[in-house]
């Protein structure tokens, strides 16, 4: 059995480091530097690197290991399934929340800076869309929801963070618990939807607009970008 505490620190170290972009998407990992690098033997790296595998951050390259690219393909399905999870998630959220569970949710979420990881690898507050979907008390959508904002996580370095989308993407999550202050959960779903939507289009001109740039910085992008043909609910 590898030691529990040194493939938890490998583990941390590691995943903050992706989350952060100072291990750019597409570099190549070998277990033998990962060795030198932790002082450690093979098997609590290739613990830790499991681990990784398991959340979409790393994956194997022939006999070794990579950090997954930002993939393209797979942003498009994540935010289709992000609409359907979030919005069942919110709609319970509605239902099942007490009014003092939504007003502290409120007051929490309000704090929340975008992007800003903790030692641990976690975003400052789990994230949060995390946050909202704790209100719908269901702990499957909790985990889902979680793993998926664990792979969006290194984009949000690459979305342009000029005042004015920041000032946007807050006035979006505000219309949300507005709705859920109010319990409405038709005009919450729909204003999520409309903030899931919006956040990959930004995400998708800021690739449009400086993908040559990344790649120049070593960040390995796969596929291509696609504007969602759908109209919000």
């Amino acid at each position: 059995m590898p030691d529990a505490s040194q493939t938890s620190i490998i583990y941390q170290r590691l995943r903050v480091a992706i989350l952060d972009l100072d291990l750019a998407p597409g570099l190549r990992l070998t277990e033998r530097w990962l060795e030198a690098e932790f002082r450690a033997s093979r098997t609590p790296v290739r613990a830790a690197l499991f681990k990784l595998e398991g959340e979409g951050l790393v994956q194997r390259s022939g006999r070794g290991w990579i950090v997954s690219p930002i993939d393209l393909g797979e942003l498009a399905s994540l935010a289709e399934f992000r609409e359907t999870i979030e919005v069942a998630a919110i709609r319970l959220a509605c239902l099942r929340a007490s009014d003092a569970d939504v007003s502290a949710a409120t007051e929490l979420l309000r704090t929340f800076r975008p992007g800003v990881i903790q030692d641990d690898g976690s975003l400052i507050g789990a994230d949060f869309h995390v946050e909202l979907a704790r209100l719908s008390d269901n702990p499957f959508f909790i985990a889902a929801i979680e793993g998926v904002m664990t792979r969006l996580a290194r984009t949000r370095w690459l979305e342009v963070r000029t005042p004015a989308a920041s000032e946007q993407a807050n006035s979006e999550h505000e219309g949300i618990l507005e709705a859920l202050a109010t319990r409405d959960a038709e005009l919450a779903a729909d204003r999520l939807v409309a903030h899931i939507r919006n956040t990959r289009s930004r995400l998708d001109a800021s690739l449009r607009t400086n993908r040559i740039g990344f790649t120049a910085r070593g960040v390995a992008i796969v596929g291509s970008t696609s504007e969602p043909t759908s109209s919000p609910r």
